[in-house]
């Protein structure tokens, strides 16, 4: 009996656990809250013993399935003087973390094309759709045991070298048409920066951010008019032309018919007055003929 009641306890627990998250991640309207989350996430997920310079892939909760993210933590002057690869992201030597804790953990997001409609509520994207995931790049100290609290962001600036994006694997543009997706980069104060490419689906930013592939949206599509063959086109005239006419002829025979009908009442009316007359005029005469003599 207590092992059923415990079985319905950790039950209950777990369907509590699920529901908050559900909530969670439908409570998220603010690309700044994403971040926050995943960045808690990924440290609950990292091992104490993880080893530097070492990418590892992060799990997330289901509700948050479409994103990918992985970390890997680098000593700060080691990034400086070698730069590194972080799947899409090629940070170049002479990238500067500011401020330059001893250890850094950077995280790298993809948000797959369902958590990246996020940006169209919080930055102003009128006129251009997204072509390709959101992509992020940010840097946390990584000094403490990060078990006990939440680390603080870093900023990664590339003066020398800037950051190059490949979007190669992941966009859905295609440059076969000549129409070449544009680099935007969302900045933290709700701006958007577009920017040409520096080579097909390869885009270029000085600093972290979070970065993807817009294209200018087409115009709404017109009604496609038939082309009417020219025998149809005959046919159609001739018939309205005597459709036309007949109508024509009906609207004369309907007038000629009206004046005729208007002429006979009058003829009518005025023979009608004539006859009264005629009748009055007689019996006036009658009467002065029939005066009785004294």
């Amino acid at each position: 009996m207590g092992f059923d009641l415990f079985s319905f306890i950790f039950i209950i627990f777990s369907w509590a656990s699920l529901l908050s998250m559900k909530a969670e991640a439908e409570g998220i309207k603010s690309a700044r809250l994403l971040d926050l989350l995943i960045r808690d996430y990924t440290v609950k997920s990292l091992d104490r013993d993880l080893r530097t310079g070492i990418v590892h892939t992060v799990t997330l909760p289901a509700n948050f399935s479409g994103i990918k993210v992985d970390t890997v933590r680098f000593r700060c002057g080691s990034l400086h003087r070698y730069g590194a690869q972080v799947k899409e992201f090629h940070l170049g030597s002479g990238v500067i973390v500011q401020p330059c804790a001893e250890r850094v953990m950077v995280v790298r997001q993809n948000l797959g094309y369902n958590w990246s409609s996020i940006y169209y509520a919080n930055y102003d994207l009128s006129g251009y759709q997204l072509v390709s995931p959101i992509l992020g790049i940010l840097a946390y100290n990584a000094d403490s045991d990060l078990s006990y609290g939440s680390p603080f962001e870093l900023g990664i600036l590339a003066r020398e070298k800037p950051i190059k994006i490949d979007f190669s694997n992941i966009t859905k543009a295609s440059n076969k048409t000549g129409n070449w997706p544009l680099c935007a980069s969302f900045e933290g104060n709700g701006e958007v920066t577009l920017k040409k490419q520096v080579s097909p689906n390869v885009c270029v930013a000085t600093k972290h951010g979070h970065f993807g592939l817009v294209m200018e949206s087409p115009p709404p599509s017109l009604p496609v008019r038939k082309k009417i063959s020219r025998w149809k086109l005959v046919v159609g005239s001739s018939v309205g032309a005597t459709l036309g006419a007949f109508l024509l002829g009906l609207l004369l025979v309907a007038m000629f018919v009206k004046v005729k009908k208007k002429a006979r009442m009058e003829e009518l009316v005025r023979r009608a007055y004539e006859e009264e007359a005629l009748q009055v005029s007689m019996v006036g005469h009658i009467r002065a003929r029939t005066t009785p003599t004294i």
